[in-house]
């Protein structure tokens, strides 16, 4: 078999077989549908069952819509009718736009707003502040926490009329767009200049550059590339008053005064909408490799890791695991072969990237030799040519989609230490078993299983609860549980999905009370009619 063959294989031969076994194994054929095109149009799956969304309102009923918010008349939409062109004035078939992607809120909005530029969405925020009309910013609409979708009648402002490049400097490598430009139209522009955008993620077919800022996107690379934090030079932001908060620089050094495109990078559009990002990009990789891995246990995981930054150094870009039962979800969702023959109990994608494939393949090459022989790798594939690199990340890209392809999903998204990223799956199937709401087999139990996967490079775990139907009864098994045993470990409740609607009320289990009161009383001085994206965040 492969396997045994891997395992007592001379050096001089793991290249060989670990190519062999790329080319004969049926990775190599599989077609796997665009996470992201499915995420857009709102197809969330072809073989699972699809919920029907409830209101948020008449799920949570205990929130109640603030009064101070008046609600919408003809004059109120008269009046944007002399802003905004007939077309982009949408008052039917807003599904879309109420739905978030998981199913899981839905609002009732009766009025999106689809501004083209800047001046236009002052314009709007300007009168809607004045009449005290409570407004929610939407971009690609991927979000996972409830953060971009209405909690009750808002109007929705979407950014993705906003779509134009504004500038592009190729010797400093410094890009500048509208919010509304998608991820990967930014990066297909950068690529075509030998630059590629600082963020890579699951939904970069349909989610904007706008909306990855405010809600400070994390992604497959930050490993390699840093938080936006760092790359992000300016941003072009709208106040609740419709003032025009022009930032878009393109210093790399300013050290005068507060940092102030800081306070919105992560802040959801509860003081702002980003309507331009000026973002530093790198220059683009010539050669990359995918290695997909399978070990036995989290521990191996760890010393893969360990290994990895040591030897793979300056061209690891990303490191992906994955535990079993996201695998079996997958497998079962796209319906089509796996990466490896036999089933292992973890598996990591690691990618490389750099200047020289030479250089890159001799270096993956000498690491899984010592990692085979160490035995803490069991078996492996890499990844020939493109269309493999493809696949073989399909594999970790799909798992969101498939862990809700049966009905739904409670997603958390957590930062833990590396030594307790996994013990928070362990504890959670645990407790959902415990209680009794829990088998893969009995169709009658809501639950399915709780999976694992995220970036070890970053301390980030996905914990993806796979339902096959949304209940109170699970949801209340589940929180607070995840956010205590997150505050246990010294963790954060949001490692990159943000607060939303979902985790407004677990904050204080991330943020001490001090924190907490310093963040309320910014998004009372930016937003005193507190109209932007109302009963989220804080």
């Amino acid at each position: 078999m492969i396997k045994t063959s891997i395992r007592n294989v001379s050096k001089r031969s793991v290249k060989s077989i670990l190519s062999y076994y790329s080319v004969v194994n049926p990775i190599s054929r599989v077609v796997v549908p665009n996470v992201t095109k499915l995420a857009a149009t709102h197809n969330y799956s072809t073989t699972g069952t699809k919920i029907q969304p409830r209101l948020t309102s008449e799920n949570y009923p205990s929130v109640k819509r603030d009064p101070r918010y008046k609600q919408l008349t003809n004059e109120n939409i008269e009046y944007f009718k002399t802003i905004l062109e007939p077309k982009c004035i949408i008052q039917d078939d807003l599904d879309a736009f109420n739905e978030d992607w998981m199913r899981k809120y839905k609002g009732q909005s009766k009025l999106v707003l689809k501004p083209t530029n800047t001046e236009q969405v002052s314009a709007i925020l300007k009168y809607c502040n004045k009449q005290k009309l409570a407004v929610v910013p939407q971009g690609g609409n991927t979000g996972l926490v409830g953060g971009s979708v209405p909690v009750f009648d808002e109007i929705i402002l979407s950014l993705s009329g906003m779509n134009k490049i504004r500038s592009f400097d190729k010797v400093s490598g410094i890009f500048k767009c509208d919010a509304g430009v998608i991820l990967e139209n930014a990066d297909n522009f950068l690529a075509e200049h030998g630059y590629i955008f600082p963020l890579d993620l699951g939904a970069k077919g349909s989610c904007h550059v706008g909306g990855v800022v405010a809600t400070n996107a994390g992604g497959l690379r930050l490993l390699r590339y840093g938080s936006l934090h760092g790359s992000v030079l300016g941003l072009e932001v709208v106040l609740p008053n419709g003032e025009v908060l022009n930032s878009l620089h393109s210093l790399r050094k300013d050290n005068t005064g507060y940092d102030l495109k800081q306070l919105f990078i992560g802040s959801e559009g509860t003081i702002g909408i980003v309507t331009g990002v000026s973002i530093l990009c790198p220059p683009r990789p010539s050669a990359f490799n995918v290695a997909f891995l399978g070990v036995e246990s989290y521990e191996a995981v760890q010393r893969v890791f360990i290994k990895a930054k040591k030897e793979l150094g300056e061209i690891l870009s990303a490191f992906e695991f994955m535990d079993l039962k996201s695998q079996q979800l997958t497998k079962a969702h796209i319906q089509q072969p796996a990466p490896l023959e036999e089933e292992h109990s973890f598996y990591i994608l690691i990618e490389t990237s750099g200047s020289s494939k030479e250089h890159d393949d001799a270096k993956l090459e000498q690491f899984l030799e010592k990692s085979f022989e160490d035995g803490i790798i069991s078996d492996g594939v890499i990844s020939q040519g493109e269309t493999e690199l493809h696949n073989l990340w399909a594999w970790r890209e799909m798992i969101p989609e498939s862990s809700q392809a049966n009905g739904g999903v409670y997603k958390y998204d957590v930062s833990l230490p590396l030594k307790d990223l996994y013990s928070l799956v362990e504890a959670t199937n645990e407790r959902l078993t415990q209680a009794g709401l829990s088998s893969e087999t009995d169709k009658s139990k809501p639950v399915i299983s709780a999976v694992g996967y995220g970036h070890v490079g970053d301390g980030n775990l996905h914990l993806n609860v796979a339902v096959r139907q949304y209940t109170k009864e699970v949801e209340k098994c589940l929180e607070p549980f995840v956010y205590e045993f997150v505050s246990s470990k010294k963790g954060s409740i949001s490692a990159e999905h943000g607060l939303g609607f979902q985790k407004k009320n677990y904050i204080g289990y991330t943020k001490n009370a001090q924190e907490i009161k310093m963040i309320k009383d910014l998004k009372h001085h930016y937003d005193e009619s507190l109209i932007l994206n109302p009963y989220k965040y804080i």
